[in-house]
């Protein structure tokens, strides 16, 4: 890059919580970046769920407006602050936790963002891959480690296996030495497999939970379930002793009684999570899980789609009416 940091950036932003079709596609001031931020040319990001909440409203946090989008982004370094010390222009940078807390999205041509939240890109990784797991990844590492305290030799049960963050779970589970069990539709059992799963349940199976109970007959030290459609008695009912269930998406089922004396006399425990939540130093943390299911493990991320920027309202429609399998991926040009 050339140095040159134009006053005026192409953004995709709202005025006001509300729909999709809210988003904007225009410009604005380049963000200034204060002596410990970093200003990043963006090169790809991707579209979260929970962008979703957060434009609508239904996730509610402070909002600067006008306030651009996203979370995630893969860039260069544009300018470094004085105190953003390991940063140089050129360099291959990402983030995955932008526009939240009255912190400004990723979906612009420019993003200023604090330094210990930006993080090194790993060479040879593509853009879209690492932009794509940012997420995903981060997310399923939390789950896993920092709130599941996966130790190897133990058991895990991992709901959705198929999908982004479900993956990413099993291929970081399997890597700890874990012995892990999935769900996913049949027609993905073979590539769960692939990713380290010693075994795979068929989602649709009227009898899972007892399956699952089959499957490991001491119970599992962690459960995640990241498909939204596990049953919290079922859960708690499968824990080993000592067993965590990490809570981060929705139970299905609607109201359920909470087994009590299933988890005190079986020393377990319920601990909910989610990534909005994760401090600097987690998140850190995370990055390297990111990294290392990248560039150690055969998971990678599902790409749905590539849109450009201005396409930025329909791919949060797309998202909200659930037309999306995997990932949606945007660039600014």
């Amino acid at each position: 890059m050339n140095g040159t940091v134009p006053d005026v950036m192409r953004a995709a932003y709202i005025d006001a919580v509300g729909p999709a079709d809210a988003i904007r596609h225009g410009p604005l001031p380049v963000p200034p970046a204060g002596p410990t931020d970093v200003l990043v040319r963006v090169c790809a990001v991707a579209v979260n769920p929970v962008d979703t909440f957060v434009r609508s409203g239904a996730y509610a946090t402070p909002l600067p407006l006008p306030f651009v989008v996203g979370r995630d982004l893969v860039g260069e370094v544009a300018h470094a602050g004085p105190g953003a010390a390991g940063f140089t222009p050129g360099q291959r940078v990402w983030c995955n936790s932008l526009g939240h807390a009255g912190r400004q999205g990723s979906f612009a041509e420019y993003a200023a963002v604090a330094a210990d939240r930006l993080y090194a890109a790993p060479p040879g990784v593509d853009a879209e891959h690492l932009v794509a797991a940012a997420h995903p990844a981060a997310s399923a590492w939390l789950a896993l480690f920092r709130h599941g305290r996966l130790r190897a030799g133990e058991t895990v049960y991992v709901g959705g296996g198929a999908g982004n963050v479900g993956g990413a779970a099993v291929a970081l589970a399997a890597r700890a030495g874990a012995r892990v069990i999935a769900t996913a539709r049949a027609a993905d059992a073979a590539a769960v497999r692939a990713l380290g799963a010693a075994e795979v349940l068929d989602h649709a199976s009227p009898d899972l939970a007892e399956r699952a109970r089959r499957a490991a007959p001491d119970g599992y030290d962690v459960h995640l379930d990241t498909s939204g459609h596990g049953e919290l008695a079922d859960a708690v009912e499968s824990l080993a002793m000592g067993g965590r269930l990490v809570a981060m998406v929705g139970l299905g089922g609607g109201p359920a009684p909470l087994p009590v004396s299933r988890l005190y006399t079986r020393d377990a425990s319920i601990v909910g999570f989610a990534i909005s939540n994760a401090t600097t130093a987690d998140l850190a943390e995370a990055a390297d899980g990111v990294v290392e299911a990248l560039v150690d493990t055969p998971w990678r991320p599902r790409i749905a789609d590539r849109l450009p920027l201005a396409r930025a309202a329909e791919a949060h429609r797309r998202l909200e009416a659930g037309q999306v399998r995997g990932r949606l991926v945007l660039t600014p040009s």
